[in-house]
């Protein structure tokens, strides 16, 4: 079972602030889920997870639009924070009064809730410690802002890098089967098999 839930707040970095709208995304059951990135609405997230149990809030990645909202997620579910130890920084200009999470996401690791197995994997570039999470069972990954239906996620703030998201993509994502639902941190849903064809045109593009 996967739902959506659309939040809205801002995303702040290099001393720029924009609006936007983002995708939450819980995956489970009747009785338990994961939260994949808490963002902007505690209070709307809890409400969506109902009396499930959350096994953990994974953090794709520390862009404050991705975490702003994991902490209070986190206190008032009595569920751990998932993140990769290269993104402490971006989390702590996000919270700067928290100390970075306790649990650490790593490549290749794999994180269970109710009869699904997500595999993490590492595909920095938007962020140093970006992941996504791939579920076989759902023919489903969850991309964070690494791919989006239409190319990869930006490049051009801090900590960024456009060669690394390329090399992430092809590496880790358009690799695996065509028919694979992409589920990203905004925006509409694609299939691996739609992006691929297009990654040498994203490269030229330099975007």
């Amino acid at each position: 079972m996967i739902t959506r839930v659309e939040t809205s707040g801002t995303f702040s970095l290099d001393g720029g602030t924009w609006a936007v709208d983002n995708n939450v995304w819980l995956i489970g059951d009747e009785r338990e889920v994961i939260v994949v990135d808490a963002a902007h609405d505690a209070e709307a997230i809890a409400a969506a997870v109902g009396e499930r149990r959350v096994r953990a809030i994974v953090c794709t990645h520390a862009h404050d639009d991705h975490v702003n909202a994991a902490p209070e997620l986190s206190r008032m579910l009595a569920a751990p924070v998932l993140l990769h130890p290269a993104e402490h920084h971006l989390w702590q200009l996000a919270h700067p009064d928290l100390p970075p999470p306790d649990a650490e996401l790593a490549s290749g690791e794999t994180l269970r809730v109710a009869d699904t197995a997500l595999r993490v994997l590492h595909t920095p570039g938007h962020s140093p410690g970006s992941c996504c999470l791939y579920a076989p069972e759902l023919n489903t990954v969850f991309s964070g802002d690494t791919l989006f239906s239409g190319g990869p996620g930006a490049t051009g703030r801090s900590f960024s890098d456009f060669g690394t998201i390329i090399d992430s993509i092809r590496d880790e994502l358009l690799t695996l089967p065509a028919e694979t639902t992409v589920h990203p941190g905004h925006g509409n849903s694609t299939r691996i098999g739609e992006e691929a064809p297009h990654l040498e045109e994203w490269r030229a593009r330099g975007w």
